[in-house]
C-alpha cells in the first residue's frame, strides 16, 4: 500500500466552505432579524436547499458513530441531484471532507475542516464529501435532503488515501 497523503485540518468559515456549499450558523455574517414580537431572532436563508428536478426535500436524522483519529480517507461520495445539508444537534465538534465537485477526488484534493457544534454545513449538489465524521461520542445531526426517483449516490474509492491526524 501506497503512504496516505497527510491531511491539514483547517477551521470552518464562510469563505473557506464557499466552493463546496454553504456554512449553516447562527453568526452576524447571516441576514437576521427580530421577529414574534421581539422574542426570537432569526437567521433567515442560511442554506440553498437544492432538490432538483424531480426530487422533494426529507428531513432526517442520522446517528453518528464516533471516528477516531488519527483517519484514513479512502472513498468519497456526491449527491449529483441534489443538495444535502447536515445540522448538528449533539453540540458536538465533528470534521467534514470535502473535494472539487468539478474533478474525481485524489487525496491531494482534499480538505478537511473542523466544525464547531454550533456550525453545520450544506454540500451543493455534486460535491464530493467524506460521509459523517463524527468525534469523541455518538453525535446526533439533522439532515435535509432529496428524496425522489433515479440514483443519487456516487461514491469512488481513492487510489492514494487521505490521513486526517489527530486534533491539536
Amino acid at each position: 500500500m501506497t503512504t496516505p497523503v497527510q491531511l491539514h485540518i483547517e477551521p470552518l468559515t464562510h469563505e473557506a466552505f464557499a466552493p463546496f456549499g454553504d456554512v449553516i450558523q447562527a453568526d452576524d455574517a447571516a441576514k437576521h432579524f427580530t421577529i414574534n414580537e421581539g422574542n426570537t431572532e432569526r437567521y433567515h436563508d442560511l442554506a440553498k436547499i437544492d432538490t432538483g428536478e424531480d426530487g422533494y426535500a426529507i428531513v432526517s436524522i442520522f446517528r453518528g458513530q464516533p471516528r477516531t483519529l488519527p483517519f484514513i480517507v479512502s472513498m468519497m461520495e456526491r449527491h449529483p441531484k441534489a443538495s444535502q445539508a447536515f445540522i448538528p444537534l449533539s453540540g458536538r465538534p465533528y470534521l467534514v471532507v470535502v473535494s472539487d465537485p468539478h474533478a474525481t477526488p485524489t487525496a491531494d484534493r482534499l480538505r478537511v475542516f473542523v466544525c464547531t457544534g454550533q456550525q453545520g454545513v450544506n454540500y451543493a449538489k455534486g460535491v464530493w464529501h467524506h460521509p459523517l465524521l463524527a468525534l469523541d461520542t455518538v453525535s446526533d445531526f439533522l439532515i435535509i435532503d432529496r428524496a425522489g426517483p433515479g440514483d443519487n449516490c456516487d461514491v469512488v474509492q481513492l487510489p492514494v488515501h487521505g490521513l486526517i491526524p489527530a486534533l491539536a
